[in-house]
């Protein structure tokens, strides 16, 4: 008697789901993953240096403009949605060699507001406590002419997710995440740059749940270049200003499953979308502290909203380089 009433259960929370995700009809179902567009720009293939712990602050802004169909039409105009996302993170690199490469680790507490799961516009909650971003493990290794960066991350469910809930924080879902990319530098300065990115999500099931979001291949970088500050009598830098176009492109790779009991599975076609942009940041020698802008606009979405992209930065940067 039991297991029937948790499958009722089970089959009820689908069933919820699955409405507020077709609350748009023309629209298939497309479930959001993890990665966050935009969070990555300029030398996106490059670690940064050994010995040094930043700490830093995000800002993320996302206004949706249109919801586009399978066509890449306007299924929809003027949403009225924005999400948006801050938090504190910290990310260490170290001098401890793993297969050449400078061994590091990334960990970010973030808030939403306005999570966006799929094409849903039923998107209400106010700043919470959203999922967490956990890199333990990122490779980078530096060349005259190149530079190289491994990594893997996963998000932790941690934040507030309810199956057919109009308020959750989270997605609801473990996610894994492997990434590879470089940068590579124009001239011996290193002072002119293109960089690729190129990341691969794996999702787990939904919370109490058989719903899956598929897997999302996102490509994220820029071309640039940069200008270093010198003092008055031009003798030492006293900043260091990036500037350039940004680009990203993401995927969908693998249909989203969303069993419905009975009436069999839902499966809408895989989204795509791409952006392009621009890039400013400037870090201050004297004091290690940075501060980043980022636009992108983006373009060619399919069966998901299109908008425009917001990303700012503040970070200090702590050195243990021995003197």
């Amino acid at each position: 008697m039991k297991t029937i009433f948790n499958s009722q259960r089970q089959t009820t929370k689908t069933i919820l789901v699955l409405m507020l995700l077709l609350i748009y009809l023309p629209v298939n179902a497309q479930l959001k993953g993890g990665h966050i567009l935009g969070a990555m720009g300029l030398q996106s293939g490059t670690q940064t240096p050994e010995n040094t712990l930043s700490v830093y602050v995000p800002g993320y802004f996302y206004t949706a403009s249109s919801l586009r169909d399978a066509n890449g039409d306007k299924a929809l105009a003027n949403p009225d949605l924005t999400m948006s996302i801050t938090g504190a993170g910290a990310s260490y690199v170290s001098d401890f060699k793993i297969l050449g490469a400078n061994y590091g680790a990334t960990v970010l507490i973030a808030f939403a507001a306005n999570t966006i799961q799929g094409n849903s516009l039923n998107a209400t909650n106010s700043l919470a406590l959203t999922d967490t971003y956990i890199q333990p493990v990122q490779l980078g290794w530096h060349n005259k002419r190149a530079d190289f960066v491994f990594s893997y991350q996963m998000y932790l469910p941690t934040g507030k997710f309810t199956a057919g809930a109009s308020d959750n924080s989270g997605l609801g879902m473990f996610m894994n995440e492997f990434s590879a990319g470089t940068t590579l530098f124009f001239n011996d300065k290193k002072t002119i740059h293109f960089s690729a990115l190129a990341s691969y999500e794996i999702n787990g099931k939904k919370k109490d749940t058989d719903i899956k979001t598929g897997d999302i291949l996102s490509i994220e970088g820029g071309l640039g270049k940069t200008f270093y500050m010198l003092n008055a009598e031009k003798t030492a830098p006293t900043g260091i200003l990036n500037a350039g176009l940004i680009y990203y492109l993401q995927y969908k790779m693998t249909s989203d499953k969303i069993p419905v009991p009975i009436i069999g599975t839902v499966e809408g076609d895989k989204d795509h979308i791409g952006g392009i942009g621009a890039e400013i940041n400037y870090y201050h020698i004297g004091c290690s502290t940075s501060a980043g802008f980022r636009w992108i606009g983006e373009i060619d979405a399919v069966n998901r909203f299109q908008g425009n992209t917001f990303f700012l930065t503040l970070a200090h940067v702590f050195s243990f380089k021995k003197k």
